[in-house]
């Protein structure tokens, strides 16, 4: 025989389950036709007992949960110890600030910033589903209550800007892992981007706002309209443009690239005439330069791009 009896039997469990490659297969053939011993086995593994099977899932099963349980208490455990070890200076300030007789003060400040490093390590030991969803929703909590007290004990009403302004930087940062989660991507379907482009765009509105609020400046409103529009503009038209149309990648670049020039020519007007101030010829030259030349560049994109769906 050209291969031996052991050999062939190591590959036998694979061949079964049909995982081996081509030539342990072809060998495995060649070999049961000679060997009587091994094609009776052979056979033996191949009738498999149905209810042997379902013993073997049901205790396979339960070893995995009763991993899986185990795992999960030493998270718990491990994150109500360090939940405890964070406890150790909130209890050693609350002590100080009685002792030194300035009241609970400073404390709270200690308390508040406290929450933060755990939401970041004691949060995801603790929560057995959705880890990162809790921990980002934990953090920003924690955040905005230290902002938030802090403001208070500074007696200044900064908070207004700061909160909005966090908002906008954790959203432009996190919002795009956010509604990927599975909860979150469940329920917006399709429309992750969008989301992700909404939370952006609300947050820089409301942040702007509480600025302008706080500045008292008339002109604040008029200016920030004019220099915001543009850019969300743009952002948004490219968004929408390679999202939503059924285009190939030719016309979306075109319509893209026409968009661009589009914008930059008209930018500089739009925002002389909101925000003041006289349009330079020299910037005026410059727009109708990058106008003409994206749409030239767009024409060719888009021709190209037209060919190739009448090809298709």
């Amino acid at each position: 025989m050209k291969y031996n009896c052991e050999m062939i039997r190591d590959l036998l469990p694979l061949y079964v389950d049909q995982v081996c490659s081509q030539p342990s297969a072809q060998a495995v053939e060649e070999h049961i036709r000679e060997c009587n011993a091994c094609a009776s086995l052979l056979g033996q593994m191949c009738t498999r007992d149905p209810i042997l099977d379902s013993e073997i899932y049901a205790e396979t099963s339960r070893v995995l949960n009763t991993q899986a349980k185990f795992f999960k208490r030493r998270s718990a455990v491990a994150g109500a110890v360090i939940g405890g070890i964070f406890a150790l200076p909130i209890l050693i300030c609350m002590i100080v600030n009685l002792a030194s007789g300035a009241g609970l003060t400073w404390f709270f400040i200690v308390l508040a910033a406290m929450f933060i490093p755990a939401s970041l390590i004691v949060v995801p030991l603790m929560m057995p589903e959705n880890k990162f969803l809790w921990t980002i929703g934990s953090f920003t909590a924690s955040l905005m209550v230290l902002l938030g007290i802090c403001s208070i004990y500074s007696g200044g009403s900064w908070f207004l800007i700061a909160a909005p302004a966090v908002l906008f930087g954790l959203s432009v940062v996190f919002m795009p892992f956010v509604v990927r989660t599975k909860p979150v991507a469940k329920l917006l379907g399709n429309h992750k981007a969008l989301t992700v482009f909404a939370a952006d765009t609300l947050t820089y509105i409301l942040m702007m706002l509480m600025i302008g609020i706080h500045s008292g400046s008339a002109d604040f409103f008029r200016i920030a309209f004019a220099c915001s529009v543009p850019p969300a503009a743009w952002i948004w038209s490219l968004f929408l443009l390679i999202r939503y149309p059924k285009w190939n990648g030719l016309i979306k670049a075109a319509s893209c690239i026409f968009v661009t020039a589009l914008l930059y020519c008209f930018s500089n007007t739009f925002i002389s005439l909101f925000a003041g101030g006289g349009i330079s010829v020299t910037s005026g030259i410059i727009g109708w330069c990058v106008l003409v030349f994206g749409a030239v560049l767009a024409a060719v994109f888009g021709l190209f791009g037209l060919l190739k769906a009448n090809k298709k």
